[in-house]
């Protein structure tokens, strides 16, 4: 590609896409008509984000950025590019049609990001990951990862369980898990004895329960921190019925610390994958399940109806009645999550209007 000189009086708006990487970060300006005027490749640091940036504006007023990966690799370049006040724009990666038709390289899918920047197609507003938020959602990864690992810790021990001697066997299948736990960490096989295959089992399953407690540990430690910032952070959603600490963090780490990014409570239940998607065809009118979207989210708020459907008389009502109706269980829990995502939205969002007043 021969790039367009960036002095040329003629370019006066132009469009940036970035094509982020670990250690490096291509980027590409395009004008208004999508022609590509150059790309080139910065470091992933704070020298390069600047550089890249005077690159970019080097060819003219830029009206906007699409970045790749703003959540990831391009987190720390959409940070200064908003600092600096130049719109930035999240960009999905083309489709693989598209890239069998174009091929793949960096400059590639910088121009690309350029142009879905400059059309407006397959984009939208980045995270803000400089807040409460950002600092909730650190802390929910590290509880979800001890919460896996926890439970794969256990199926871990059923399953040494079954294939143990058959006295160790008898011992260990009855008790509930909390005394099972307890049970194979205060086991006291002899060492100088591991190559017996009883005693490796108990070795074993002393090693299981003990991680099991640590993990345990791990996870109300982080649950002491988690339960006052959630609650700080939303008072309202910790308020709502059928919503505690878990739900209401998945939910505000999926919104992202600037909720002004989802125009409306439809575009919120599109992210969460709530919002029913279109079927028809002729003169069939129908939809389907969504889904795509955000699927802890999702998960989230199936958490929530579920209680509600137990504790909570008017959704009991409602799928009495929709069941009369001829509507499955699964339409009506559906139906029920859209409603959900809705309410709970509206606290969301007036939450912000009461922090920015």
């Amino acid at each position: 590609m021969t790039p367009i000189t960036p002095h040329d009086p003629a370019i006066t708006e132009v469009a940036g896409g970035v094509d982020t990487h670990q250690d490096t970060h291509t980027a590409a300006v395009i004008d208004r008509v999508g022609r590509a005027l150059g790309t080139e490749s910065f470091p992933a640091d704070p020298a390069g984000y600047a550089a890249l940036l005077a690159w970019m504006r080097s060819f003219g007023r830029l009206l906007r950025v699409g970045v790749e990966g703003t959540g990831a690799y391009g987190a720390g370049l959409a940070r200064l590019l908003r600092d600096e006040h130049v719109q930035v724009v999240e960009v999905d990666r083309p489709d693989r049609r598209t890239r069998r038709l174009q091929g793949k390289s960096d400059p590639i899918d910088a121009v690309a990001a350029a142009r879905a920047a400059l059309a407006g197609d397959r984009t939208g507003t980045p995270k803000q990951r400089d807040g409460r938020i950002e600092a909730l959602r650190n802390l929910r990864v590290a509880r979800r990862s001890a919460v896996d690992q926890r439970a794969d810790t256990q199926r871990q021990i059923k399953a040494l369980i079954v294939t143990a001697p058959d006295n160790l066997r008898e011992r260990l299948r009855g008790p509930p898990a909390r005394k099972l736990i307890e049970t194979c960490a205060g086991l006291r096989p002899e060492r100088a004895d591991a190559g017996s295959p009883a005693t490796a089992a108990k070795i074993a399953l002393r090693s299981l329960a003990r991680r099991h407690r640590q993990l345990t540990e791990e996870i109300n430690d982080l649950d002491e921190l988690l339960d006052p910032l959630v609650a700080a952070v939303n008072p309202g959603l910790i308020a709502a019925n059928g919503v505690g600490t878990d739900v209401a963090g998945q939910l505000l780490v999926s919104a992202g610390q600037n909720h002004d990014r989802l125009a409306s409570e439809a575009a919120f239940a599109m992210l969460c994958g709530a919002a029913p998607i279109p079927a028809s065809s002729g003169r069939t009118q129908r939809h389907r399940l969504n889904r795509g979207g955000d699927r802890q989210a999702n998960a989230a708020l199936y958490r929530v109806v579920l209680c509600r459907l137990r504790w909570d008389p008017r959704t009991r009502s409602y799928m009495e009645r929709r069941t009369k109706e001829g509507l499955s269980k699964k339409e009506i829990i559906r139906c029920l999550k859209r409603y959900v995502a809705r309410e709970l939205y509206r606290i969301i969002t007036a939450n912000d209007q009461e922090l920015a007043a």
